[in-house]
């Protein structure tokens, strides 16, 4: 996951590939919660590991719900089968929706009927969200609830004992959030000693969420009647949570949206599949499929999978109620950016109650690209980018994962307009709400021209720190490192290894132009085994030497250092990045500390490790190499004639790290507030 401050995207040109979905938010905080509910033990497949499902996770424990997981396993959930375990708890739920509503009406019956306090929380978005007509439906029950800060909103005191009325049905407001119906069709089969109805006041919103709840009740034993209008639901008397066994987690059908939009705006040569979700799927956000389908895509569906492809170009514009397909609905106002007029999405209203103001935000960053966009109390209308229209633009995604996960489609500019550009995604951690590798998976079905891919490359002589600050400034903007000098000893490393002659500069040349060599917080891994400490070695050091004076080494090793350049971007650092190996580079830094601080500094670093060392010594080897790297014939050690130099003597890593980011703000198009 990335956890930068912002994640710039290069300009994108096509798409294809496979994505596995990570389980559905919606079905993996139900499942979680009636697994607690239950009597028994349930084996859930395929949770969802997200900051909803462990805020959720949390909340579980602390109620005396026993969770157990061996690694690459399922959770095995020991519910508390209506019975609390606790009688005080202070619960603190994140921004989680689908854990906060369940649970206050959970607790507040459990409470009422069992006697207990319980106090529930969140960010201070979660206490901007309305939850009051959830409280008043469970106040005229009988429950004691208090608004802790503003009425209606949480946080709240759940308290008990308190007598319940259930004589009468209840009812609930279904034209804010359906997850208020979900909450108490959850909760009221915990003191259904009697039939309970629930009676549905005004239109009911996300009806195929509120399918979702009544299918999963019906795997934990509860069968609920509901009239053809949706506006009334029966819990039979009696009815009580039985474990299934076991529940497999379906693939986020919200999530899909992006990989299908995907696939319909730049899917144009092969398609994207996306398994998790097909035609059996409980969620009602894979009907997402119809409106890209009326936009132009091309979707074959399979019970468990989708492969879309681009269809009509440019897309389609439509107008449509998208009632049934409230989160997915915001792909489509991004994917109206490519369409052939002004599209219109309706019936969104709850778009205004979810982890942001959804519709005033869409409306705010696709305007910064340029777009033309109408709003109005439950609509949105986004007019198309013309080819000379689109502007890059610092995207803030308010907190709210489906923003940041939207936008990414902006990058897909390249294929409509005469001047690409780049677009940043500011916080884009949040995605971790729902889909943690998001942008990860974005990366592996994508493709960019190996030009737009940006790169930074940090040159300068032994011991200068250019391998620190590389991995500073890679970490900083959530790009791939290169550390040049280190592939020629893995590629030493791994030729010794393999019993090649380290003299026999084809058979080496070999050995290189297949390592599968990556770095990571400072790390060298070749197939996946931590050679770092063997990369420095002495005898390491020796079998570099040995297998750099050979030109097809050379050769074989310079096309392996282009193949590092992969999305989002990356930091190269060596003796000749700058200069022979990525000489467009948009930013070349050259460092040029003393021999005598390299000298110290790399004494420290010896010292420290138990080694022993002269710092005269050092300092005469490091100036010996250096003579020796600029006198050398093929990419002698030199800044590139752009480069800024960086004289880092006097600098922590942290002030040459934080100077480096400046440049690259400055060679951006995003502004210094970016």
């Amino acid at each position: 996951m990335f956890k930068t401050p912002f994640l710039d995207l290069p300009p994108l040109r096509s798409a294809a590939g496979t994505v596995r979905l990570p389980g559905s938010k919606s079905i993996s905080n139900r499942v979680l919660l009636l697994a607690g509910l239950s009597e028994g033990q349930t084996l859930v497949h395929d949770l969802l590991d997200s900051d909803d499902t462990r805020v959720m996770l949390a909340a579980l424990r602390q109620l005396g719900c026993q969770l157990e997981q061996e690694p690459l396993g399922p959770l095995k959930v020991t519910g508390i089968g209506g019975r609390l375990g606790v009688q005080q708890a202070k619960l603190f739920l994140g921004n989680a929706g689908t854990a906060m509503r369940p649970l206050t009406a959970a607790l507040a019956l459990l409470a009422a009927t069992q006697g207990g306090e319980f106090e529930l929380s969140g960010v201070p978005r979660m206490h901007e969200r309305p939850i009051g007509d959830l409280v008043d439906a469970l106040r005229a029950l009988g429950c004691p609830i208090d608004c802790l800060a503003h009425e209606g909103y949480p946080p709240l005191r759940l308290r008990g004992p308190a007598a319940l009325s259930l004589d009468t049905p209840v009812k609930v407001r279904g034209d804010v959030s359906s997850q208020f119906l979900t909450a108490l069709l959850l909760a009221l089969p915990l003191v259904a000693e009697r039939d309970i109805e629930i009676e549905v006041i005004g239109e009911l919103i996300s009806k195929p969420y509120i399918h979702i709840t009544l299918e999963l009740l019906k795997r934990f034993g509860i069968e609920v009647r509901r009239d053809a209008d949706w506006q009334r639901f029966t819990i039979p008397a009696g009815s009580r949570y039985r474990s299934p066994g076991a529940v497999h987690v379906e693939g986020d059908a919200s999530s899909a949206s992006y990989f299908v939009a995907l696939g319909a705006i730049a899917a144009a040569e092969h398609p994207i599949r996306i398994e998790g979700v097909g035609s059996s799927s409980l969620q009602g956000d894979v009907r997402f499929i119809e409106a890209a389908q009326a936009m132009g895509a091309e979707v074959r569906a399979e019970a468990n999978a989708l492969e879309v492809r681009r269809g009509a170009w440019p897309l389609k514009a439509l107008d449509l109620d998208c009632n049934h397909i409230p989160d997915a609905a915001m792909t489509l106002a991004v994917m109206a950016l490519y369409a052939d007029g002004p599209s219109t999405l309706r019936n969104i209203a709850s778009w205004r109650v979810k982890e942001t103001d959804r519709i005033a935000a869409m409306a705010a960053e696709l305007q910064k690209l340029g777009a033309r966009v109408e709003e109005g109390p439950d609509w949105i209308r986004v007019h198309p980018l013309g080819a000379g229209a689109w502007k890059p633009a610092a995207i803030r995604t308010y907190d709210d994962h489906r923003v940041a996960m939207c936008f990414s489609l902006v990058a897909f500019n390249a294929l409509v307009s005469e001047r690409p550009v780049p677009v940043r995604i500011l916080e884009p951690h949040c995605v971790a709400k729902t889909f943690p590798d998001y942008f990860e998976t974005l990366f592996d079905v994508v493709q960019a021209r190996p030009e737009d891919i940006p790169v930074i490359t940090i040159d300068g002589p032994t011991a200068s720190g250019k391998g620190t600050l590389a991995d500073e400034v890679a970490r900083a903007l959530g790009y791939w490192v290169l550390d040049s000098g280190a592939l020629y000893r893995a590629t030493g490393l791994a030729a010794s290894r393999a019993g090649v002659d380290l003299d026999d500069g084809a058979a080496v040349a070999a050995v290189a132009a297949g390592l599968d060599l990556h770095f990571e917080d400072g790390r060298a891994f070749l197939d996946e085994e931590d050679i770092s400490d063997a990369l420095r070695q002495e005898a390491t050091g020796l079998m570099a030497s040995r297998v750099a004076v050979h030109l097809p080494v050379r050769a074989a090793l310079h096309q392996l250092q282009l193949d590092f350049r992969r999305l989002p971007g990356l930091v190269a650092d060596g003796r000749d990045m700058g200069t022979a190996i990525f000489p467009a580079a948009p930013l070349k830094v050259f460092l040029s500390a003393s021999a005598a601080t390299r000298a110290e500094r790399r004494y420290k670093q010896l010292i420290s490790k138990g080694i022993p060392a002269n710092i005269e010594d050092l300092r005469a080897d490091l100036e010996a190499r250096d003579a020796r790297d600029k006198g050398r014939s093929a990419s002698p050690l030199q800044a590139a004639p752009d480069a800024f130099t960086l004289d880092n003597s006097a600098q922590t890593i942290e002030e040459s790290r934080d100077l480096v980011l400046a440049w690259w703000q400055e060679r951006g198009p995003f502004g210094p507030q970016g």
